[in-house]
Order: structure tokens, then C-alpha cells, then sequence
């Protein structure tokens, strides 16, 4: 009977892609939720008067700025990293650099301290995220890529959805000192399944069997033979990796629109429970589960995303119609005089987002030669969060300068129409 189903199993595929894709939305569940603590602590009344910024938007918005400009500058500085050392080993570093800094900020006695933290967990994510795509485009065949980026990028969509009401929940029965030790602990999570379950390359994973391989290579044989009819610098320099892609002017016009789609990301993340609650006028408990809701609604849109992309053979008129979501459902939020229908229309137009993270990093990957994706995808996600951090800010200052919470809607309805141009010229040149 064991030699029969030692056989059998020999003559099948192994699935250890798929284990892989798994693993990878298991990062990025805990670094976001590592990120979305903040968006209640800015909430909660003890918080605020601890540090002394109750009232005070400008600086509330600082906690996500300050963790963004240092995101962006990880991203950039630190991913060619990745090319480096490997993607199992840069993404194990960072996540024991998140530990650091969650633990320093559960310690903190002072905003300035808090502030480090942000900047501290900024770098180490900005070091993880572009291996989330050197994972995907070594393992999975251009044709798996869309469902295998959705699976993942899911996800960004379950952290806030889970978070909020978790939180919400911890922070009130506990304190907001212990959701930083909470998170530091479950960090050792994310970690033990990189280094133990996830290698560089299929060839080098011991769970693999050759028929997964082959499987995985002969997909990847018609990249190999495109990337083949690109001369390649001989050093194989950081120069040469960006070199083989900063020519192309569509990569620059996904970079546009990724800094919309993450100043959406970042902007609603940070602000939407403070207005459901502070504008809308909800309760601690109905503000946890509103503001879950345009996450919950991103896990669909994502994973509809996926599909459409391998099913389409095309990404940016996915992502076209995911700004066209954002801006009419945020502005309608804005306008809505009662406030379920604007929650409402808020989770629509915040939800939408979800369909343009896929298919965004699944076109990033059609575009850039595989020697040079750490490097293009810590730029494309370095330069989108360095120039969104304004996001939360810009938000903060817009509600304090116009008295309300529509100024800080309407910035985002704005970004919403410049992410539509770029992806729109994208989709008319067959993207």
C-alpha cells in the first residue's frame, strides 16, 4: 500500500507554489495589521491624552506619515537587497526589525520615541514588501501570476478587517501598550514560516518534486527567451538592473498610479475610523465594524481582480476600474447626508482600491526583466508610499483648514482621477 501511494504521488505534481502563495499572504496579513494598530490608537482617548496630541490632526497624521516616508526609503534603498542576499532571507530580517520596533513602541514614554518606532518599522517593511514579488517571479508562470498576486495581496484587505474590530476590542479591554507586545509576539509567526517553509527558487525548496518544477520552468521558458533577446550587462550591476527597466515609460505611468493607489490605501486607513466616529457620529463598537467593512469588501475585489487578469490576459483595465470605484464611491460618502448610506458608500468607494493592487503588481512583473524586479518593485512601491505619506497629513490639515471631514474625502477623489489618466493611457496602449 505505501509503495502504491509513494507511486502515485511521484506521478503528481507537488503544490508547493501554492503552499508558497499561502505563506506569502500570511507576511503581509501581520505587517499590515503591524501598520493598523495606529489608525484606532489615533481613537483612543487614552492615547491621545498620554502623549498630548488630542485635538491635534496634524500630528495624528504624523504617526502614518513619518511610517510611510521611511517605508518608501526602505523600499527604494533596501530592496536590492533582496537581489542580494535573497528574498528568504531579506523578508526574515525585516520582520525581526518590525519585532524591534513594535517592542520599542510599546515601551515608549515619549511621541518622539513613538515617532522612531513608526520610522524603524517603516524601514523594516520597506524591506519586505518588494520580495513579496521576487517570491512570485521565481515561482509562478506569467499565466498563475494574477491569482497568485490576489492570493497575497488579500492579505493587505483581511489585516485592516480583522484589525479593526480586534483592536478596537484589545485596546479597550486592555490598554494600548499591550497591542504592541501582542503584535511584537505573533510577529515570530510570519517568521518561522519564511525560514522554514519557503525557498529562493523551486529548485532549491526540498518539498518540491520535479514535476512541479517542470511545470514552473516551462512556463517561464518564454520569459527566459524575451529576457534572452535583451542584452544583459555582463556584472550584472545594480546600475544594469534599473537600467532594464527605467526606459520604459509604462513603468513610470504604474508608478504614477501606484502612488494614487496607495495614497488611497494610506489616507483611508489612517482617517476613516476617526471620521465614522468623531463625524459620523458612530459608537466605539459600530466605528470597529463600519471601518472593517471597506477591507472586508477589498478581499472580494481582490481576488475578483485576480481572476479577471489571467482570465483577461490584460491588467490596467482592472485598474481603471477600480479608480472609476474610488471616486464615485468616496465622493458620494462625502455627500451623503445620513450617515449609514455614507458609510456605506465609503466601503464601496475605499473597496474598490482592491480591485487595482493584483493587477498593478501582476502588470509590474509583465513589464520588468526578472533581473531587475527587487529593484523596479522596491522603486514602484518606495516611490508610491514616499510620496503618499503626504496622504495622511494633507488629509489631517485639509479637515483642520476647511472644519470638515469632505476636505480630507475630496483629496482622495482627486487622487482618484489622476490614477484613472495614467492607467486609462495604459489600457489604451493594450495593457
Amino acid at each position: 500500500m505505501s509503495t502504491s501511494v509513494a507511486i502515485d504521488q511521484a506521478a503528481r505534481p507537488t503544490h508547493q507554489r501554492h503552499v508558497l502563495a499561502g505563506i506569502l499572504l500570511l507576511v503581509v496579513f501581520f505587517s499590515y495589521i503591524d501598520r493598523v494598530n495606529v489608525s484606532i490608537l489615533v481613537v483612543d482617548p487614552e492615547f491621545l491624552d498620554y502623549f498630548g496630541i488630542t485635538g491635534q490632526a496634524v500630528q495624528k497624521g504624523l504617526l502614518m506619515t513619518l511610517f510611510l516616508i521611511a517605508y518608501g526609503v526602505g523600499n527604494v534603498v533596501l530592496a536590492p537587497i533582496g537581489d542580494f542576499l535573497g528574498p528568504r532571507k531579506a523578508m526574515s530580517l525585516s520582520v525581526v526589525m518590525w519585532g524591534i520596533s513594535l517592542i520599542i513602541g510599546g515601551l515608549a514614554p515619549t511621541f518622539m520615541l513613538m515617532l522612531f518606532s513608526r520610522v524603524i518599522l517603516g524601514l523594516g517593511e520597506g524591506l519586505h514588501f518588494p520580495m513579496q514579488s521576487k517570491y512570485i517571479k521565481e515561482w509562478f508562470r506569467p499565466d498563475e501570476r494574477g491569482k497568485a498576486n490576489a492570493v497575497w495581496q488579500t492579505g493587505m484587505a483581511i489585516a485592516p478587517a480583522v484589525a479593526m474590530p480586534l483592536f478596537t476590542a484589545i485596546i479597550h479591554l486592555t490598554g494600548w501598550r499591550s497591542s504592541f507586545f501582542i503584535l511584537a509576539a505573533a510577529g515570530l509567526v510570519p517568521l518561522a514560516a519564511i525560514w522554514f517553509f519557503t525557498a529562493d527558487k523551486p529548485r532549491d525548496h526540498k518539498r518540491i518534486n520535479q514535476l512541479e518544477i517542470d511545470h514552473i520552468e516551462a512556463g517561464l521558458a518564454a520569459e527566459r527567451a524575451k529576457a534572452a533577446a535583451v542584452p544583459a550587462d555582463a556584472n550584472d550591476t545594480l546600475w544594469s538592473k534599473f537600467k532594464s527597466f527605467a526606459k520604459d515609460y509604462q513603468f513610470w505611468l504604474l508608478v504614477v498610479y501606484y502612488v494614487v493607489h496607495t495614497s488611497v490605501i494610506w489616507g483611508s486607513m489612517t482617517w476613516v475610523p476617526s471620521y465614522l466616529k468623531e463625524a459620523r457620529g458612530f459608537s466605539w463598537a459600530a466605528m470597529g465594524a463600519l471601518a472593517a467593512l471597506p477591507w472586508i469588501l477589498g478581499v472580494v475585489t481582490k481576488i475578483i481582480s485576480g481572476v479577471l487578469c489571467d482570465m483577461m490576459g490584460r491588467r490596467a483595465p482592472v485598474i481603471l476600474f477600480a479608480m472609476v470605484g474610488v471616486g464615485i464611491g468616496i465622493y458620494f460618502a462625502a455627500n451623503a447626508s445620513d450617515n449609514m448610506t455614507a458609510a456605506i458608500f465609503l466601503a464601496f468607494g475605499v473597496g474598490s482600491i482592491g480591485l487595482g493592487g493584483p493587477a498593478a503588481w501582476t502588470l509590474m512583473q509583465d513589464i520588468v526583466p526578472s533581473r531587475g524586479i527587487s529593484t523596479a518593485a522596491g522603486i514602484m512601491n518606495g516611490l508610491g508610499n514616499g510620496f503618499s505619506s503626504l496622504a495622511p497629513v494633507a488629509i489631517g490639515f485639509l479637515i483642520t483648514a476647511t472644519g470638515s471631514y469632505a476636505g480630507g474625502l475630496y483629496y482622495l477623489v482627486g487622487c482618484a482621477v489622476v490614477g484613472g489618466i495614467a492607467t486609462l493611457i495604459l489600457t489604451i496602449k493594450g495593457r
